[in-house]
C-alpha cells in the first residue's frame, strides 16, 4: 500500500457519511464492485494511475464502467476523488472501506492457502474450527493455491499465522541437519 493513512482517511469519511444516511450496505456492495473491477482489470488501475490521460477523461471512463451499478453516494465519491486528483488512490481506499466495514460488521478475515483446491466441506470445517477455537464471529473465508507447499496448509487472520505445511516441515528439518546437533553425540 503506497498511502494507507490517506487511504484510511477517505475511507473513515465515507463509512461515516453511509453510516449517516444508513446507506452502509449499499455502500459495501458498490465497494465490493469496484474491488471486482480493480482485482479483474489491469488496465483499469493503470488507466487509475496514468499521469498521461487527463482528470476528465479518467472520470468519463470511471463513470462508464460503473454506470447504474453504484449507487448516487459512491459515484459523488468517485468523481470527489478524480476532481482532487486521487483516483490513483482508490485500490487502496477501497480496501480500506472493505476493512473498516469488516470492522464495525464484526467480521474477521481468515485467508487458507492450500497445494490443492479444497472441498466445500473442508472450507465449512475450517470455518467452524476457527470460530470455536479463536472465537471470531463472522469469518470471511479467502482460499488460494499454492503448489509450492507442496501439501498441508497454511491459515492467516488476524496477523496470527499457522504453517502447517509440508514445505515448512522440510525446512525444519533441513536447519536441523544444517546444526548438526546429533554428530557430537554419536
Amino acid at each position: 500500500m503506497q498511502n494507507p493513512r490517506l487511504a484510511n482517511r477517505y475511507a473513515k469519511s465515507l463509512i461515516d457519511l453511509a453510516v449517516e444516511r444508513g446507506e452502509l450496505d449499499a455502500l459495501y456492495a458498490d465497494i465490493k464492485y469496484l474491488q471486482a473491477v480493480c482485482k479483474g482489470s489491469r488496465e483499469f488501475v493503470s488507466l487509475l494511475k496514468s499521469p498521461i490521460i487527463k482528470a476528465d477523461k479518467k472520470s468519463q471512463i470511471i463513470d462508464a464502467v460503473t454506470a447504474g451499478k453504484i449507487s448516487a453516494m459512491t459515484a459523488s465519491f468517485t468523481k470527489l476523488l478524480t476532481a482532487k486528483g486521487r483516483e490513483s488512490d482508490l485500490p487502496e481506499i477501497v480496501e480500506a472501506i472493505i476493512d473498516q466495514y469488516n470492522e464495525i460488521k464484526g467480521i474477521h478475515k481468515v485467508k487458507l492457502t492450500t497445494a490443492v483446491e479444497v472441498s466445500d466441506e473442508i472450507k465449512k470445517a475450517i470455518t467452524v474450527k476457527a470460530n470455536t477455537e479463536a472465537g471470531l464471529g463472522t469469518i470471511e473465508l479467502e482460499t488460494k493455491t499454492d503448489d509450492s507447499l507442496i501439501g498441508g496448509f497454511v491459515l492467516e487472520f488476524n496477523n496470527n499465522l499457522v504453517d502447517a505445511s509440508i514445505a515448512r516441515d522440510l525446512r525444519d528439518i533441513k536447519k536441523q541437519f544444517s546444526r548438526n546437533l546429533h554428530v557430537p553425540k554419536i
